[in-house]
């Protein structure tokens, strides 16, 4: 049934490996596409798509309410709802930028770089 608070609101939810990060109605997300950037809204057309190590940003009121990181996963959208199966998944908040930036120095492969460079650029960017 539906209430006030989620007439026109999309369903959203953020898993990761670990647990259930998040699971509301919001009214706008935006997330990091390995194609780009992208957003979706209530209403949006269904698709499934590939993320990239950078911030989901989640909207109510025309403002951004919740930043977390994820380090690469899928979405799939509907017309309803929006699910993030992230491979990583962490508020902005809990990210240390040194541990990030050192586990970058450290990094042996491409896809650890990519990774550890998002996480060091979304802690000095919070």
């Amino acid at each position: 049934m539906a209430t006030e608070q989620t007439v026109g609101k999309l369903a959203f939810e953020l898993v990761s490996p670990e647990r259930l990060l998040m699971s509301k109605p919001v009214d706008m997300v935006v997330m990091p596409g390995t194609e780009g950037m992208f957003g979706v809204l209530k209403g949006h057309a269904p698709l499934i798509a590939t993320l990239a190590p950078g911030v989901v940003d989640v909207y109510e009121a025309g403002q951004i309410v919740d930043k977390i990181f994820v380090g690469g996963g899928f979405a799939e959208v509907t017309g309803e709802r929006c699910v993030v199966l992230a491979e990583t998944a962490l508020p902005i908040s809990k990210i240390d930028r040194a541990d990030a930036e050192a586990k970058l120095a450290a990094a042996t492969t491409e896809d650890a770089r990519r990774l550890y460079r998002a996480m060091a650029e979304a802690a000095k960017a919070a």
